[in-house]
């Protein structure tokens, strides 16, 4: 029974102990300054002439998600401490493995975003870049009703990527 009250007593001690201590980490990585407490994602458009017509909302939603999931910041519709801006660039799908009787055994879809990120704490972190990823489906799958899911996947790529350079200094 003594063994009991000790533990007790040091999980107790231990906890005091730690909601005390004020330092800040995150399981994702982020390193987000105690100031910054608000994000906003403005509506990504599409500048990219083959990209399906919800693709900007779909991307849209994915990084407003991330910082959702991943922060305790507060999404507000505009002006937050860390904004973002930009549109869908390029998206394409081109074939690839191309095989011994000259068809393609994938098809690669690519989407490229072009991001302006702005911390209105901490101007150094600020950025614009371009950020690309893909995804491959096999050529005996039909691309009209994969589509969305390509799309999914490939935002999950491009947000986390986006979500490393803006808070965990990638």
């Amino acid at each position: 029974m003594r063994n009991s009250k000790q533990v007790g007593f040091l999980m107790l001690i231990t906890a005091v102990i730690l909601s005390a201590c004020k330092a800040s980490f995150s399981f994702t990585g982020a390193s987000i300054a105690p100031e910054v407490k608000t994000v906003s994602v403005d509506f990504f458009a599409i500048n990219a002439s083959l990209a399906p017509p919800n693709s900007g909302q779909l991307f849209t939603e994915a990084l407003k998600d991330i910082f959702i999931a991943q922060t305790n910041l507060v999404l507000v519709k505009s002006d937050g401490d860390l904004q973002f801006e930009g549109y869908i660039s390029d998206y394409n799908n081109n074939p690839v493995a191309i095989q011994g009787n000259e068809q393609a055994a994938l098809t690669r879809v690519t989407m490229t975003v072009k991001v302006k990120f702005t911390n209105t704490n901490d101007e150094k972190q600020s950025f614009e870049s371009s950020f690309s990823r893909f995804e491959d489906l096999p050529a005996n799958e039909d691309l009209a009703s994969s589509e969305e899911e390509l799309i999914n996947a490939i935002n999950e790529q491009l947000t986390q990527d986006i979500f490393n350079k803006a808070v965990t200094n990638w």
